[in-house]
């Protein structure tokens, strides 16, 4: 009997668009003959829903998404359980509306509240298998900061950057920039815990540093701030696979930007184009550079215990090499890094949900319980 995937799109996040896109695609070359793969799409609002319609990129363009129904998240026997919502018997649907039994979760989203950890924990918590790693791989992926501060931990090199919270920026700015300023210009702000460069800018001067951070404190309450390093090359290169049994892919790298992609440079020129020129596999930059980026991006999937298939991002500043950041759920799974070593994307899916399955099956024979009778050994009364 095939298993049911339940291929989560969408979610609260500024990447909700993008997401969209990657679990589409993985719905067009997951293995149908092993599993059966079901779209539930988070909408903007955090609600739930089903329907065939979802199946269709041009329904979401054109947001006609007819015959969907909302559906309540609850969970038994280590299996996500997909309950039409009370309010479908007063809806116009006259067909029956069936109760879905999802065995293994595969997360195509992107951003906060869906790719940071959220997710993960719903499900790690009710014993449902889910691709691409753990609460807390996911969680340290999306914060800059803290990834950061764990990649140096490790002696994974990073650029120099400082970071603040917003609510000390609106209490006292000068502080925070004189801080900043210890870093030479130019400067790249960033809020901490977004991707797809939502809300990124470059800063050459103290003027163009404040106009920058106004439009990161929108974004996050965490604004990290790094060295721009001038006519640097970024180089990308991609993970598979759980604890010490990794592979690395071939390494790319996106030709034609300069100082970072933006939103419209990764996924709309991308899908308009679609012109391989726009990025070189494998990237010219000889076999002693490649086999030192492969080698930090196993120790970076480490660090932060990732699982499944994650691409790890690259400054490159002549023959010194920086991690800019690792993503937990890349872009299109990031399937084009894989295809010229012979893997192809279906392989790819597959390998994610037999890691997640593996992942499950190793936290389930752990001891998560530990009865002593406390509650009894505790004497005097407690109100």
């Amino acid at each position: 009997m095939k298993k049911s995937v339940g291929i989560i799109i969408g979610g609260k996040s500024v990447e909700h668009e993008v997401s969209i896109i990657t679990g589409l695609q993985v719905l067009d070359n997951i293995d149908k003959f092993k599993y059966n793969p079901i779209i539930i799409y988070i909408n903007k609002e955090g609600k739930w829903y089903l329907g065939d319609s979802l199946h269709n990129i041009n329904n979401f363009k054109t947001k006609k998404l007819h015959d969907i129904y909302e559906v309540l998240p609850g969970f038994k026997n280590g299996k996500l359980i997909l309950y039409p919502h009370p309010e479908i018997k007063k809806s116009i649907f006259s067909r029956k509306v069936d109760l879905y039994e999802i065995d293994i979760v595969f997360p195509a989203v992107h951003g906060t509240n869906v790719e940071d950890g959220a997710l993960h924990g719903m499900f790690q918590m009710n014993d449902v298998p889910c691709g691409f790693g753990s609460v807390l791989s996911s969680a340290v992926g999306m914060d800059k900061v803290i990834m950061k501060n764990i990649f140096e931990c490790y002696n994974i090199p990073v650029v120099e950057y400082a970071w603040f919270y917003r609510s000390k920026w609106e209490k006292n700015k000068e502080s925070i920039i004189n801080n900043i300023e210890r870093i030479p210009y130019p400067l790249i702000v960033k809020p901490a815990n977004l991707g797809s460069s939502v809300g990124i800018n470059k800063a050459k001067n103290k003027e163009e540093l404040i106009k920058s951070i106004e439009v990161a404190v929108f974004y996050d309450r965490k604004i990290i701030v790094e060295k721009c390093l001038e006519n640097v090359r970024e180089i990308n290169c991609a993970v598979i696979g759980y604890e010490d049994d990794l592979i690395t892919s071939l390494c790319e790298e996106p030709l034609g930007w300069k100082d970072f992609l933006t939103y419209e440079d990764k996924y709309f020129n991308k899908m308009k184009d679609k012109d391989i020129s726009k990025r070189k596999i494998p990237a010219d930059i000889g076999e002693e550079l490649t086999s030192k980026i492969k080698e930090y991006a196993c120790m970076t999937f480490k660090s932060i215990d990732c699982c499944g298939n994650a691409r790890i991002d690259f400054l490159l500043d002549g023959n010194d090499i920086y991690v800019n950041e690792i993503n937990t759920i890349p872009g299109s799974i990031a399937f084009y890094l894989w295809e010229d070593l012979g893997l192809s994307f279906t392989q790819i899916i597959t390998k994610i949900i037999e890691l997640a399955e593996l992942q499950q099956k190793q936290r389930i024979s752990n001891i998560v319980s530990y009865d002593i009778d406390l509650l009894n050994k505790i004497s005097g009364k407690h109100k």
